[in-house]
């Protein structure tokens, strides 16, 4: 018999006098509480209650144990009543990972609102550009960018980032301007790293609207932080392909200078993820929809695709695209 609901039969018979009267509206017979009675005096060899053909009484040990069983019977209460709070409304603690420099000049920024609306829900903001494991590390979610094929994950989309290609004014005084693109072959490109190696395929949308030049680059810095990639290029070390909201300030300031304004910034798609989950808790729900409404393209989201679905982790090939 099972421990819980035997101590819960107990409580009843104790509160309403017998097993008759425990056992009306419980749906058992009257013997089948006693079964119940029996077997934790069985299991605690010892007596709970003094039982005539008239009148039953506790014994100490059944005083005792009433009295803990219905602690423990409002413990057991009180934690369902909370879960069915949590699953009714937003709260708790939510955990989120987020590349530096989104996290920073973006999605902080924004948080206000989404605190505000929603008092109850704690939010753990992890600022970082390596790719975290959802599952094995417990977050909630985590926002990505670049595009994400097999990852397991779901990812719904937000609105996407423009690159900027950008040098140093003392980079260009001393190794030239760039006229186009192409002309990136012949200078020092500074990568980003990612999981499978340096970024070294820079992809500029043509001005005309007909696909992409796609550019080998080289060089020799590889930095698998943008804020340190942007500190490289403005001490003159090359030039860079990052995020616009990263060197708006720079460029504003004079101490970049974007290269190719006449040609569209490339972008790269950014999405929030999250593991498979047919009850999503509300607190994850209201964030992904704030996220969605501040700050991004609504759309359907991506479906998981392979065989690391069933565990929320990505598999190696997801985690080859840049975060930032």
């Amino acid at each position: 018999m099972d421990r819980f609901s035997s101590m819960a039969i107990f409580a009843r018979v104790v509160e309403r006098g017998s097993f008759t009267a425990a056992a009306e509206g419980s749906g058992m017979t009257p013997t089948m509480v006693g079964n119940h009675i029996r077997e934790l005096e069985r299991r605690l060899e010892g007596r709970l209650l003094n039982r005539t053909t008239r009148r039953q009484s506790l014994t100490e040990l059944g005083r005792r144990y009433y009295a803990r069983c219905v602690e423990i019977l409002a413990l057991v209460d009180s934690a369902e009543l909370d879960a069915r709070e949590m699953q009714s409304s937003p709260r708790g603690r939510l955990r989120v990972s987020c590349p530096v420099i989104y996290g920073t000049r973006v999605l902080v920024p924004a948080l206000a609102a989404y605190l505000d609306r929603y008092p109850e829900v704690q939010l753990e903001l992890s600022l970082s550009d390596r790719f975290v494991d959802l599952a094995e590390e417990g977050f909630d979610a985590a926002i990505r960018a670049g595009v994400l094929p097999d990852s397991g994950l779901i990812a719904r989309p937000l609105a996407q980032s423009p690159r900027i290609a950008c040098a140093s004014p003392a980079y260009l005084a001393r190794h030239g301007h760039p006229q186009a693109p192409a002309d990136l072959a012949q200078h020092n490109c500074l990568a980003f790293m990612v999981a499978t190696g340096p970024e070294r395929e820079w992809r500029f949308p043509r001005p005309d609207g007909n696909g992409e030049e796609r550019i080998a680059v080289r060089g020799r810095l590889d930095v698998n932080g943008g804020l340190a990639l942007r500190e490289a290029a403005l001490a003159g070390l090359g030039i860079i392909l990052q995020p616009q909201m990263m060197l708006q300030e720079d460029l504003d300031a004079g101490r970049l200078v974007r290269l190719f304004p006449d040609w569209p910034a490339p972008t790269w798609p950014l999405q929030v993820v999250h593991l498979p989950d047919a009850h999503m808790p509300p607190k994850l729900a209201s964030f992904i929809a704030f996220l969605q409404e501040a700050l991004g393209e609504r759309g359907e989201p991506t479906p998981p695709t392979n065989r690391y679905a069933a565990t929320g982790r990505d598999s190696p090939r997801s985690r080859s695209t840049p975060s930032y």
